[in-house]
């Protein structure tokens, strides 16, 4: 885990590998699959939005990286670079 016990992407797929392997293998008492499958819901959950937040952040830095190559482009062109 990363700071103060956060949860990383990682952790969170190993964990959802491991339930769904114990649900395939039949390993899960019918007691426990009503909190193994809230689990695996909230990892679901916890995994998309970490993915939705990650390709913001990316598209954000590349639309940032873009811009500054277009402005050196134009001082180039301009012949003030």
């Amino acid at each position: 885990m990363t700071r103060k016990g956060e949860l990383t992407y990682a952790e969170a797929i190993e964990e959802l590998e491991e339930i769904v392997a114990a649900i395939e293998n039949e390993d899960v008492e019918v007691d426990s699959l009503l909190e193994k499958v809230k689990r695996a819901s909230f990892l679901l959950r916890y995994c998309r939005e970490k993915l939705r937040h990650t390709d913001e952040e990316v598209k954000k830095v590349l639309s940032e990286t873009a811009e500054i190559d277009t402005g050196d482009k134009e001082k180039k062109e301009n012949g003030s670079g």
